[in-house]
């Protein structure tokens, strides 16, 4: 396209910006349903949705347009079905509350869905009682912001997800609150998405799911307190900056998940009080670095086939077990880390440990087979096992070790 044609679009469009129209609806207007007003506004126009209540579901939006609330209107779907269905380029959602989604075991019936679209904005809005929140199919280049998701989600099988997204590229996903979904945001075949500064807790299955996605960032995240925090699957290139996987505990749960991972990084993290920091299987040229893990159950644990690692300058603080592996074989590099288990000395006072540090233990092996033997987790007979397996291992990987222990906990901002 030359520069005459895009200038001639450019004119075009403005043209069009500059007729549009606010069209209002309430309850003394001359539109008193929302979908009456859709059907009769022309492109670009606003409809602005004045306080109130309005009993509506199917919503169907196939024009640019912009649903504009104020002070939150309610739509309410009576359980009846999905609420509001995107079919356009350049549409916004903006103010709105919206409650009682339809649930459904045939259909995913959303508040908001919106389908092979260009340039939508998703913002301000609040939803409650919901299946599914917010649905994006096969739609790109646009941004959900600052939304409140509050499901009633208990068990996964009538349970939907907060924020959907589902064969989609270049989506911002930014500063949501979403709770007590199935998965807060879950992601499947979709690439170079963004999610920042979101807060996931509460929810039944996963905080943030990803299934089958490359080339994604995730930063400045919150994940509390669900059934698990994270889980990254049969994905590549993920960037995983600075998030907060928290008090994620349960027999079967962990701050974050990788299966089938490679050339990814985990920078910057803290990982406290979780049943395991994280969960590595199939996952390769994963670069960890500057991370906390503080009181989890496990900081790592490591299962089949995870070559070409790197865990460097990461904080392990008083956790009960740094690293667990199910092999004797190792092929991941551990450099320059802090353990606060370390008990070695340093003479020549360079900051670096004098002696390697071993963050396998016997007895973490012992408990991957037989987990009733985490009762004897404090007892003297588990410090002499432990100091045996050092000095010679046989069930533990022998050239797994740090050489280069830290002796203060390493401090990110002077780094």
């Amino acid at each position: 396209m030359n520069s005459r044609h895009i200038i001639t679009l450019f004119v075009l469009f403005l043209h069009t910006a500059l007729l549009a129209e606010t069209i209002i609806v309430c309850k003394n207007c001359e539109f008193t349903n929302i979908q009456e007003a859709v059907l009769s506004a022309k492109d670009f126009d606003t409809i602005l949705i004045k306080k109130g209540t309005y009993k509506e579901i199917n919503i169907r939006i196939d024009k640019p347009l912009t649903l504009l609330g104020e002070n939150y209107p309610v739509i309410d779907g009576e359980d009846k079905g999905e609420i509001i269905t995107i079919y356009s380029d350049n549409v916004t959602i903006d103010g709105l509350f919206i409650i009682n989604v339809g649930t459904s075991y045939t259909s995913d019936f959303a508040a908001i869905r919106v389908v092979k679209s260009e340039n939508f904005l998703i913002q301000n809005v609040v939803l409650e009682k919901l299946f599914f929140g917010i649905y994006l199919e096969k739609s790109n280049n646009g941004r959900v912001f600052h939304n409140k998701i509050i499901g009633d989600a208990v068990e996964e099988f009538n349970s939907g997800n907060g924020i959907q997204l589902w064969y989609c590229k270049n989506v911002v996903v930014e500063q949501n609150i979403v709770q007590h979904v199935r998965d807060g945001i879950y992601l499947e075949f979709s690439d170079n998405i963004t999610i920042r500064k979101n807060i996931s807790t509460n929810n039944v299955r996963y905080g943030l799911h990803f299934m089958f996605s490359n080339h994604d960032l995730y930063e400045d995240n919150v994940f509390e307190n669900n059934g698990a925090g994270v889980a990254v699957m049969f994905s590549k290139h993920i960037k995983m900056y600075n998030n907060t996987f928290k008090n994620n505990w349960g027999t079967a749960s962990f701050g974050m998940l990788l299966k089938e991972i490679n050339d990814a990084e985990i920078v910057g993290n803290t990982f406290e009080a979780n049943t395991v920091g994280i969960n590595i299987e199939g996952t390769n040229r994963i670069m960890y670095r500057n991370n906390d893990f503080i009181g989890n159950g496990w900081a790592m644990k490591v299962r089949g086939a995870c070559y070409g690692n790197h865990f460097e300058k990461n904080n392990f603080l008083y956790n009960s077990f740094d690293i667990s592996y199910n092999s004797n074989i190792n092929d991941n590099i551990f450099k320059s880390n802090y353990w606060s288990n370390y008990s070695g000395y340093d003479l020549d006072k360079d900051g670096i440990g004098d002696v390697p540090y071993r963050p396998v233990k016997l007895f973490s092996y012992i408990v991957n087979r037989t987990p009733e033997a985490i009762i004897l987790l404090r007892s003297l007979f588990i410090d002499i096992i432990d100091f045996s397996e050092k000095v010679s291992p046989v069930f533990t990987p022998a050239e797994l070790m740090d050489n280069q222990p830290q002796m203060k906990r390493i401090s990110y901002d002077s780094n």
